[in-house]
């Protein structure tokens, strides 16, 4: 008997796939970042998020925008908006990924906490956008 998975893997799941080991292999960079533009803004401007198209790029996704999202699916994203909501952020990483029409969460509780990885990675902002956005680039595959 055979458990494994025989069908050839779907793009849907290929891009979540990716994503999860990117994330995976870069959490300090994550977290500095997410810090990082958590201590320029705030949630003022929404949740940080990866979208995957026409190329991985760093967005913001505003609240308004994810709760008519939650409306249209009905209702289908409310675990999402919650942790989106209590999130905090001196402790763990909340972004969205944004790939095919469709989105996931990403969560993780960095070791170090978030401002400890941003203080040991070293980098300002812009600077750890263009180093995450080339590596989202060679190693997520649309």
């Amino acid at each position: 008997m055979f458990f494994g998975n025989s069908q050839p893997e779907s793009g849907d799941n290929k891009w979540r796939r990716q994503l999860d080991k990117f994330v995976k292999a870069n959490q300090q960079e994550l977290a500095a970042l997410f810090w990082g533009l958590w201590l320029a803004n705030g949630d003022t401007q929404g949740t940080v998020g990866i979208d995957l198209q026409p190329t991985p790029h760093f967005v913001y996704c505003p609240k308004e925008q994810i709760e008519k999202l939650n409306i249209r699916v009905e209702n289908r994203l409310q675990e999402i908006l919650g942790i989106v909501e209590n999130h905090q952020p001196e402790v763990e990483v909340v972004m969205i990924g944004i790939g095919k029409g469709e989105i996931k969460l990403i969560q993780f509780a960095p070791e170090p906490a978030p401002p400890i990885c941003f203080e040991e990675v070293g980098k300002d902002v812009d600077g750890l956008l263009d180093v995450l956005e080339e590596r989202m680039r060679e190693e997520i595959v649309f």
